[in-house]
């Protein structure tokens, strides 16, 4: 039976509900009769020679403009890979854009562009989101834009994916908003490695994304029309650079508020909740991260690297989060390491680099909505608090929010996930708050 998912309209039965039935589909579907699914017509094999024309990057790239498309195509958004349980209700057009590096060189990234079939029913013209994706993993298989094309990811033997970000997708364009989400910088575009939480490409990536948006024909949106940014976790903190980076970078652009939920606000904060957590893998997406972006400083750190801590960052630099969940959950990080780790981050080189990924160094000229759990075991309470803090002493118009659930199972990152989902639909109402021109309600000095 096919559940209308018009039926399963909130954000917290769409990420979990519909998540769990692909799960219990993909285990049953081989044992149905013939008359509902072929095994080979369903069968989620990942296939890279589909994608990889398209996620070439043009040498040379293009001399054009940040936020130029260098090229589309058609996107097919199922909801698992038969399309059998459905299909998010917008046209999908998968984008590749130009846009700046850390360094303000140019590059490209892609994305993906969800058109809504329903109205926007809300004041003034039709509003675009600019969605950061949480965390996904570091290989190309891992890109969004590729994996709203299949719903669940999976090739031999662990490389398993399920897009997890499909159920705020589908309730915000049912909503009536227009969304682009960004792949970031090398993921999914192939001969560069994903650049994974560093703060000015993930910026630059959002802000470029909804410059290419405009630029695409037959879309309801309009010429300077409102715009929104919103992400968790790493999209909490794409969500966040690009804020605080759009008046000097994009001032183009009429941005009515940001959505920053667990924005990993300061990475030296961390690494010790990381260590020896189900997701210590994202450790090894940041150390390749450096090594992408500032290749200078990639012997030395090499060279700290104990044999298992080399093996660490070479797999996961191919790996979506469940492979890396799957090999990596629970370890300690010291044993990667031929030094102290308290020593190695007092470094004033590495502790320059970390430095260099810190928000709250430049002020938004928009509403953000910061919201963080005040026990998450993965990315802080008291850095995104600071954040908060930092712009409201530039004069900006924040409002934190505490999400007080108390610690379940802390090494399984549960406080981390589960407000993702419950703080959710708060901030849809928020986002649509801003986009119909209400008051906010700032609480700077509060918190």
């Amino acid at each position: 039976m096919v559940i209308p998912l018009s039926l399963c309209y909130c954000p917290v039965v769409n990420r979990f509900g519909v998540l769990v039935v692909i799960i219990s589909v993909s285990l049953v579907i081989g044992c149905l009769p013939t008359g509902l699914a072929r095994a080979d017509d369903w069968y989620p094999y990942y296939n890279e020679d589909e994608y990889t024309e398209f996620y070439t990057p043009p040498n040379p790239l293009p001399d054009v403009e940040p936020g130029e498309l260098i090229r589309t195509e058609p996107s097919r958004l199922v909801l698992e890979p038969s399309g059998q349980l459905g299909a998010i209700q917008a046209a999908g057009t998968r984008i590749m854009y130009r846009s700046a590096d850390a360094h303000g060189k140019p590059n490209v990234v892609t994305g993906t562009y969800f058109e809504p079939f329903a109205p926007w029913p809300g004041q003034g013209p039709r509003p675009l989101i600019v969605y950061g994706p949480g965390t996904q993993g570091q290989g190309d298989q891992c890109a969004p834009s590729r994996q709203f094309n299949q719903g669940i990811h999976w090739s031999p033997y662990l490389d398993v994916m399920l897009n997890y970000e499909m159920g705020f997708v589908e309730t915000l364009v049912r909503r009536g908003f227009a969304i682009v989400m960004t792949d970031y910088e090398g993921l999914g575009t192939l001969g560069v490695t994903h650049t994974y939480v560093n703060r000015l490409s993930q910026g630059h990536a959002m802000l470029d994304a909804a410059r290419a948006a405009r630029k695409l024909p037959d879309t309801s949106l309009t010429p300077g029309g409102p715009v929104a940014f919103w992400g968790y976790s790493q999209g909490g903190g794409a969500a966040a650079s690009a804020a605080e980076l759009a008046p000097s970078y994009a001032p183009e652009l009429d941005i009515v508020g940001t959505y920053a939920g667990a924005p990993p606000a300061d990475l030296a904060a961390l690494l010790p909740y990381a260590d020896g957590s189900a997701l210590v893998g994202v450790i090894g997406y940041a150390l390749n991260s450096v090594f992408q972006s500032y290749p200078e400083a990639a012997p030395k750190i090499r060279a700290l690297l104990t044999p298992r801590g080399q093996d660490f960052v070479d797999k996961t630099k191919n790996q979506c989060v469940g492979e890396s969940v799957i090999k990596f959950m629970f370890r300690h990080l010291q044993p990667y390491f031929n030094h102290p780790i308290p020593e190695m981050l007092a470094d004033p080189q590495f502790r320059g680099l970390l430095d260099l990924q810190k928000l709250g160094t430049l002020k938004p000229n928009a509403p953000v909505l910061i919201n963080s759990n005040r026990y998450d075991p993965l990315v802080p309470y008291e850095p995104a608090a600071q954040l908060g803090r930092d712009w409201c002493a530039k004069g900006s118009d924040i409002e934190f929010r505490t999400n007080e659930g108390p610690p379940i199972f802390n090494k399984l990152v549960i406080n981390h996930a589960l407000p993702m989902v419950v703080d959710g639909e708060p901030a849809m109402q928020w986002i649509a708050d801003r986009f119909n021109g209400l008051p906010t309600t700032p609480n700077c000095g509060h918190f």
